[in-house]
């Protein structure tokens, strides 16, 4: 009792063929399917877009750009460890 049993799907479904038809159910199915890809395909241009901008930001603030040559802007370091001064007292 309140349960939906094999039988009433199956009669339901068929009752759904007799009015719609058969060609007029795969053409909507073939409707969902189309649908469901352009989804899958907007995603993943958002996803692809987001990764696009996020990697251009991250070069923009991770290596600055330089009005002129590297080589005019650079002093050499001074790598030599200090000398220790002895006490000669």
């Amino acid at each position: 009792m309140g349960g939906i049993s094999i039988w009433q799907l199956a009669i339901v479904g068929i009752l759904v063929v007799l009015l719609f038809g058969r060609g007029k159910i795969s053409e909507l199915m073939g409707d969902v399917a189309k649908g469901i890809k352009s989804f899958k395909k907007g995603m993943k241009d958002d996803e692809d877009e987001t990764l696009d901008t996020a990697r251009t930001e991250r070069v923009a603030t991770d290596h600055p750009v330089a009005d002129g040559p590297v080589a005019d802007r650079t002093e050499p370091i001074d790598v030599t460890p200090p000398r220790k001064e002895r006490d000669s007292a």
